[in-house]
């Protein structure tokens, strides 16, 4: 069959472990299992349907008339804080960041795509009485988007290309009312017998979907000459807001249900309201091929996290018990450098290693988002047992630096 009339399809899965597994805040940046293996570079690499999130200009070099991916990544992440001396670890689940892609052939130079994705998460849970409780027992915060996608060759060596971001998402936060050290010495001024010291008296849960809101991914892409490419991208900021939450009062000591039940009543009669940013992202790449079997990839990735100074809850008819939590992230770095080496005609092997900068200030520390500098190693393959099947594997384990004494104002 000619080649221009075979859907090419991408099956894959990866492992992803270490102290986050995620970009820092809350941004996600393992979702392609294939470009995990260069430490998820590709802001300048023709990726077909995959480039709609890459570089939407990449996708104007479609050489199929159909290309379909599917790409399911496994984060396993495990944080741990030191608390006067000593060590808490989170007990989270397994996260599935993931992107669905597929890619259409309009004219030569005229490509079309619609993906689904990932861009922002996070999980992690403490637990329900460690001694940040009242700060962040356990979160999960997903945003989901869908994005349809036009790409155009100007020339041979010029594309561009612009995908509208359809976003929502949900957000389920469980945090402590009062720590229990606190409710611990009230009750011993009120002579109340309770036998359960040291656990978090009351907690909140809060939970609620984010409005449907949109943004667009630009992007344009430049071949200079058979071994060099250039790339850049922009992803537009979007506010993810929660206009109708829901929230609950949990008493997990009787005695703190008798001291503060009538005074809490009303957070659990009450809709909260809260708005988180998507921030807005710039990305510059370079592809160069030394040879014709050796791809090597280095993006630059600028995101714009100065748009999140403070996360306000506020309740309806309730507002005694709003919080206006101080967060002032600053806009942050990462840097990419992938390597993908074709062994065989069946076979790529990858390798890479992102640096990942923190955005939080000294002062603002939560462990809700837990911020450190990370280096990521990566390693990859991919094996086509048929022609137009291509099965990819990533790995990428993230260290954090760790920070001292951090605080949290």
């Amino acid at each position: 069959m000619n080649k221009g009339y075979i859907a090419g399809v991408l099956a894959a899965a990866a492992l992803v472990s270490g102290a986050s597994a995620k970009a820092e805040g809350y941004q996600i940046n393992t979702l392609s299992a294939k470009q995990i293996g260069m430490a998820h570079a590709g802001t300048a690499m023709k990726l077909g349907a995959e480039s709609q999130y890459f570089n939407p200009a990449g996708l104007a070099f479609l050489n199929k008339t159909v290309d379909i991916s599917a790409s399911i990544v496994a984060n396993m992440p495990t944080v741990t804080a030191t608390v006067d001396g000593k060590k808490y670890k989170t007990d989270n689940g397994v996260a599935t960041p993931m992107i669905f892609s597929a890619g259409f052939s309009i004219y030569k130079n005229l490509k079309a795509g619609v993906a689904f994705y990932t861009p922002y998460g996070s999980a992690i849970d403490w637990g329900l009485n460690w001694p940040g409780a009242v700060l962040s027992q356990n979160v999960s915060l997903k945003v989901f988007t869908l994005q349809p996608t036009l790409a155009w060759a100007i020339t041979p060596k010029l594309s561009v290309g612009a995908g509208l971001m359809i976003s929502w998402g949900n957000v389920d936060l469980n945090k402590g009312l009062i720590p229990a050290s606190t409710f611990d010495a009230m009750l011993g001024a009120t002579g109340i017998d309770d036998h359960a010291q040291g656990v978090t008296p009351v907690s909140v849960n809060l939970k609620g979907n984010a409005k449907m809101v949109c943004g667009f991914n630009i992007g344009a892409m430049y071949t200079l000459n058979d071994r060099l490419t250039f790339g850049a991208q922009f992803r537009s900021e979007m506010k993810m807001k929660v206009r109708n939450g829901e929230a609950e009062v949990n008493y997990a000591r009787k005695a703190a249900e008798q001291l503060l039940g009538s005074t809490l009543l009303p957070i659990s009669e009450a809709k909260f309201r809260a708005q988180m940013p998507a921030p807005w992202m710039l990305a510059l790449g370079v592809e160069y091929k030394p040879i014709s079997k050796l791809k090597l990839a280095f993006d630059a990735r600028l995101t714009g996290w100065h748009a999140y100074r403070q996360l306000d809850i506020e309740f309806d008819k309730a507002s005694q018990f709003d919080q206006h939590i101080v967060k002032n992230y600053h806009n942050s770095w990462a840097f990419s450098l992938g390597a993908q080496y074709a062994l065989t005609d069946r076979l790529d092997l990858r390798a890479g290693l992102m640096l990942d900068t923190s955005p939080i200030d000294d002062g603002h520390y939560n462990p809700e988002t837990p911020g450190m500098t990370k280096l990521e190693p990566t390693v990859g393959l991919s094996f086509r047992p048929v022609k137009n099947l291509s099965v990819d594997l990533g790995f990428m384990y993230v260290a954090g630096l760790g920070e001292n004494d951090a605080t949290c104002d």
